[in-house]
């Protein structure tokens, strides 16, 4: 297993930290152009609750900056647009002001996360100019390979529309980060295992993946109906041996950007043990490394 910041430390020797960035990005789930209303998960933050913004990126970065640099010895980052669909709107605005990000000193990669249904030729065509100046990774959110699951949720497209952006960008050699995420209502623990062995199947090999618990939040569909009839989640204990195991699953070359998630404190319903996130790693280490001595001692 290779970790984010183990990646990063031998490609650049250096600690990359990741700064999260609004880029006034809507998503095709939210402003009718495939549904409205987004993902039943989703809150109105759009995933991108901690993202600094809504403020020229100039002034995203610097105040992200001064928040960091202070408690770690870091002098460049990886600036993360993050919330809502960062490849979808106006090309030339995009073009601009990703450029702009790319161009400035302290910034050592450009990551976009989006949906698959939001990468075109358009968009490969910008993506094709800017890693000509810094490197830059697309986010993709899958969570799930089901297609049942992810009707129900409201997802917006199959999974045959992600095949097709993995292709597209893997043809040009844009690292893709994919993201998905366990106990979405109606899976089981083999369906969940499923996505991953998908993910470790996928050729070329999958670049870097984003696991996560699902986090019901108050304001989403979601929450609504979660409050109304509750339903099953994963224990920590669940959770941290599906995650182990899905590891296991993953081919070495794909690196692990993310283990756990943060739900918003203000906002989370369930399930409260995502909060205490380094339990939840500690959990995850421990259970790789029994892995691990499991398998040298056979």
């Amino acid at each position: 297993m290779k970790t984010l910041s183990q990646a990063l430390k031998e490609q650049y020797h250096e600690k990359i930290y990741r700064i999260a960035l609004t880029s006034g990005c809507t998503c095709p789930n939210r402003d009718g152009s495939v549904m409205t209303g987004g993902c039943t998960f989703c809150s109105e933050g759009g995933s991108g609750d901690f993202a600094a913004g809504p403020a020229p990126v100039g002034e995203q970065i610097a105040e992200a900056v001064v928040r960091i640099r202070p408690k770690t010895d870091a002098k460049r980052f990886i600036a993360y647009f993050q919330a809502y669909s960062n490849t979808y709107g106006d090309i030339g605005r995009l073009r601009k002001l990703y450029r702009e990000t790319a161009e400035r000193e302290e910034i050592a990669v450009l990551s976009l996360a989006t949906r698959p249904d939001c990468i075109d030729e358009n968009v490969i065509g910008m993506l094709r100019e800017l890693k000509e100046v810094k490197p830059v990774w697309i986010e993709l959110g899958l969570q799930t390979i089901h297609e049942k699951t992810a009707e129900a949720f409201h997802r917006g497209y199959t999974l045959t529309v992600f095949e097709e952006a993995y292709r597209k960008l893997k043809e040009e050699g844009i690292p893709v980060i994919v993201h998905i995420i366990f106990s979405l209502p109606g899976e089981t623990k083999e369906m969940m295992l499923d996505t991953v062995r998908y993910l470790a199947g996928l050729e070329p090999v999958l670049d870097g993946i984003k696991i996560q618990m699902l986090h019901i939040l108050k304001g989403t569909q979601m929450g609504t109906a979660y409050e109304k009839e509750p339903f099953p989640l994963l224990t920590m204990e669940e959770y941290t041996d599906l995650v182990a195991e899905s590891i296991r699953l993953l081919p070495e070359e794909t690196v692990i950007h993310r283990m756990t998630g943060d739900g918003p404190r203000r906002l989370l319903i369930a399930p409260e043990w995502t909060l205490h996130k380094k339990i939840v790693l500690n959990t995850i280490n421990r259970k790789l490394r029994e892995q691990k001595e499991t398998e040298n001692r056979t």
